[in-house]
């Protein structure tokens, strides 16, 4: 008898073929979700595993204080080592050679437009010697060498990208000043370049440039001699130069340390990818058991003959569960290949966007078609399972009735009550959430309220479906008279199957929902937390972190018109509370004038008091955990500076969101305690217009001070205000695309429970059609029907997205974001483009509706 299940559920798989192709492309499309990201974050770790193992010289040595990945410097360039140290590197046991280089990212180049060459990926641009070692990984393929002050080479593909060529002058501007040199040559990869822009110089001119300290590296590149490992190299210079004096790495150290920088990143974003995977196999879930439930449906009679001839339930549930075992193999097979092509794809969007990928790097570990051939049919195995279930619990007098089964037409009182529970404990949740006084146990009790109202929403959706599709009827459906009313029944007649197509469309607009409130709250929150406390005029900073140079401190200094400027830097220190306790921060380090700039809420003296002589302030918190109150002293330890003791002249409130928990100094008890060489480079200035002065001449004059230093933005507060409100958008953007694919599924899910359905009702169609239903009334009957259960899925989850959005912010609420803020015509614009999904998702099955013989139709079983 096995043998005979195992024909049937071949035979029912191909002759349902066309039924099983859009949950197959469904499960093709969560596959390929998985695959495609884990194809291109091993690409991704590929691609910069060869370059570092290229680029990293046996030992490397640098200065101690280096910190790994930074790439802007606090004081606008690296740490240093001597020159001594290349010649005691030498003299070391097992060296084959030893060579001093320059490297430094706190660097803009601009071309002859003043446009910045650096990358728009995230990526550095980097500026440094050329020397031995850079010819691991780069050619020379245009020009020559830079040989003084006055030349300079560009790798490839920054030259490609810009349209550079030989002879054109490129400004490089750095912490020492500006340094303006022509292309003497171009520099091409060996291996992919992720998409950093370099530009090199001769040793002597980089030393001076980007050092300014003439005789000075950044690192050394030791190699060993024939039969030295790295490790016992690493010994014999440690021994040479002191084990402590410099930080030492072997090339596995050095390449390990910098895939695990370039690795935090990519772990992000393959967790972040994968989640929304997972949330496109769990509408795909529905899809799956729709497709499954309403096949068993329609094969009552032929799983009754079966029974009738000697086939156990056992039997007949394998058989089922072996149609869907097919279709998962089939869809993850197709999916497993969509995946490679999707990463390659997404290698293409980040070569256009700068980040170059190459397919020779292409990497598809042994894993990742496992992992894709695993949840594929996993998942559509668990989701037919229950349908399954149900085809073994058809009785051989089933065989003697027509074919098919009646829907529900009410929601069990299990399913219920059960239902009303879970969406009971998860809005008890919610609600505990936004009660929370801490943002750790409210994220608890968030995402119980979130899993619980989900689960409950899916379970309760038959039983909310006879209300609210009536409710949607009336204001959608019975304008359009009798087919209006044929179109509302038959959405009602299942409401199993009717909420468990809306509940696809349900999860992504649940999503989509929650994060356009989260998103608008915080953009709303950001604007009026600017309007209460900011008072500078003017904000100038960098996007991509990098500190204000001196020669832009001083361009912006010396524009007319302005009533003060203010520099704003942290400085690094060892803070010890009277009670004995230390903590190791940034204290900002301000110019007075910064009291104008930042109105600060206070809870004890002025804020002003803070940058007063051998003062300082400290953030409410603070003060309340160690018992500080005004006129107390705290011993402050500057990082490479002196160690002194501050009076607490002003304690701060942390009820806001801007430099909450900030302790304040003057810029000049920084300067008096910190050598020159140590102190850090501020990251934002400020500036305020004199009275009298017009806003947009002002303005005007202070971006045109700035417009030498392209890596900064100006900005006054409208546009401060603008530039949240587009990245929050951005950010909004990108998730609503990968969000896009959970729609798409549910939008397949959707054509199918219509598709079926049709089938189902070919009889009762063929009988409508005979007594003068047009074929255009039928049309329109059956796109109703789907425009109508489109819209029950969008009223389901923008309702429980804006439920779970709310309760997001009220918990945010507590780091700030206090302002809520519902984006109505967001809601209404998805609400009403669920309609429009409703009627797109219904073309394909009223047209074959519509096409129906009338005779045959009647004449069918």
């Amino acid at each position: 008898m096995s043998n005979t299940v195992l024909k049937t559920s071949r035979r029912n798989f191909v002759a349902h073929k066309g039924r099983m192709a859009l949950s197959a492309v469904a499960v093709m499309l969560s596959v390929a979700f998985v695959c495609g990201t884990l194809v291109f974050t091993d690409t991704m770790n590929t691609t910069f595993d060869k370059l570092f193992a290229v680029t990293s010289s046996d030992v490397t040595v640098s200065p101690k204080e280096a910190k790994e990945g930074e790439e802007n410097p606090e004081r606008g360039r690296p740490e240093t080592l001597p020159g001594s140290a290349v010649e005691q590197v030498r003299k070391a046991e097992g060296v084959k050679s030893a060579e001093g280089g320059v490297m430094s990212t706190s660097v803009t180049v601009v071309n002859a437009k003043n446009e910045n060459l650096g990358s728009t990926t995230g990526a550095p641009t980097i500026a440094g010697s050329w020397n031995e070692n850079e010819l691991k990984s780069m050619k020379i393929t245009s020009g020559n060498a830079p040989r003084g002050p006055t030349e300079m080479m560009v790798d490839a593909d920054t030259a490609e990208k810009h349209h550079l060529k030989l002879g054109d002058e490129l400004r490089t501007i750095a912490f020492t000043g500006d340094i303006r040199a022509r292309i003497s040559g171009i520099a091409t990869f060996t291996v992919t370049n992720p998409g950093a822009a370099i530009v090199y110089f001769d040793t002597a001119t980089a030393q001076q440039s980007l050092l300014g300290s003439p005789g000075a590296f950044t690192h050394v590149n030791v190699t060993a001699k024939d039969g030295v490992s790295d490790e016992q190299l690493k010994q014999h210079v440690a021994a040479a130069v002191g084990a402590d004096a410099y930080k030492l790495q072997t090339a596995k150290e050095a390449a390990d340390a910098n895939r695990e920088d370039v690795g935090s990143f990519l772990k992000v974003m393959k967790y972040v990818m994968l989640g929304f995977a997972f949330i496109a196999f769990l509408v795909g879930i529905f899809l799956i058991f729709n497709t499954f439930s309403m096949l068993v449906a329609q094969r009552t009679r032929e799983i009754g003959l079966m029974r009738a001839i000697g086939a156990d339930s056992g039997q007949i549930l394998k058989s089922v569960v072996l149609e869907a075992f097919l279709l998962g193999i089939v869809g993850s097979v197709l999916g497993i290949g969509a995946g490679v092509g999707l990463a390659v794809g997404l290698m293409e969007l980040m070569g256009s966007m700068g980040m170059h990928l190459s397919t020779d790097d292409l990497t598809i570990a042994w894993t990742t078609p496992v992992i894709g051939l695993y949840l594929g049919i996993k998942v559509t195995v668990v989701s037919a399972f229950i349908p399954a279930r149900r085809a073994g619990k058809v009785s051989p007098m089933a065989a003697l009735r027509e074919s098919g089964t009646p829907g529900d037409k009410k929601a069990g009182v299990v399913r219920a009550v059960l239902g009303l529970v879970l969406t009971g404990i998860g809005g008890a949740g919610l609600f505990l959430a936004t009660a929370a006084e801490k943002a750790g146990p409210g994220s608890l009790w968030l995402a119980l309220g979130v899993v619980f109202t989900l689960i409950g929403f899916i379970v309760i959706g038959p039983l909310l479906a006879a209300g609210v599709v009536r409710v949607l009827s009336g204001v959608v459906l019975r304008p359009f008279g009798s087919v209006g009313r044929l179109a509302e029944r038959n959405a009602l007649r299942n409401p199993r199957r009717t909420g468990a197509t809306a509940a696809a469309l349900m999860i992504g607009l649940a999503l989509v929902a929650c994060l356009s409130v989260v998103g608008s709250s915080m953009v709303a929150s950001a604007t009026d937390e600017l309007d209460k406390t900011v008072g500078a005029d003017y904000i100038v900073q960098s996007e991509t972190g990098q500190p204000v140079l001196p020669q832009a401190e001083q361009a912006m200094r010396a524009i007319p018109g302005l009533d003060h400027v203010t520099a704003y830097r942290e400085v690094p220190a060892t803070i010890t509370a009277p009670d004995g306790t230390t903590v190791q921060e940034g204290i900002g380090a301000n110019d007075p004038t910064y009291a104008k700039d930042i109105r600060r809420k206070m809870v004890a003296g002025e804020h002003a008091a803070a940058y007063g002589k051998d003062s300082m302030s400290v953030g409410s918190d603070y003060a309340t955990k160690h018992g500080i109150k005004l006129g107390d002293a705290l011993t402050v330890a500057f990082t490479g500076g002196n160690t002194v003791k501050l009076k607490v002249a002003a304690i701060t409130s942390d009820g806001g969101n801007i430099d909450k928990t900030m302790k304040y100094i003057s810029t000049d008890l920084a300067r008096a305690n910190v050598p020159a060489d140590k102190l850090p480079l501020p990251f934002m200035m400020l500036a305020s217009a004199k009275d009298g002065q017009s806003d947009a001449t002002a303005y005007q004059s202070v971006k045109t001070a700035m417009a030498e230093y392209p890596q900064y933005n100006v900005r006054n507060q409208t546009d401060y205000k603008q530039a949240l409100q587009d990245q929050v958008g951005q950010l909004l953007n990108m998730v609503y695309g990968l969000l896009g694919l959970a729609i798409v599924v549910a939008v397949l899910g959707v054509v199918n429970t219509l598709a079926l359905s049709v089938v189902e009702r070919t009889r009762e169609i063929g009988l409508m059609r005979a007594i003068g239903l047009s074929r255009r009334q039928l049309r329109r009957m059956i796109r109703l029907e789907s425009v109508v259960i489109a819209l029950f899925g969008a009223v389901l989850g923008l309702g429980l997205g804006m439920g779970w959005g709310i309760g997001a912010q009220q918990l945010l609420a507590l780091q700030g974001l206090k302002v809520l803020d519902i984006p109505w015509s967001t809601i209404l614009g998805v609400f009403a483009a669920s309609a429009f999904v409703g009627l797109f998702a219904a073309l394909v099955p009223a047209f074959r509706a519509g096409r129906m013989n009338v005779l045959n139709a009647i004449a069918s079983e």
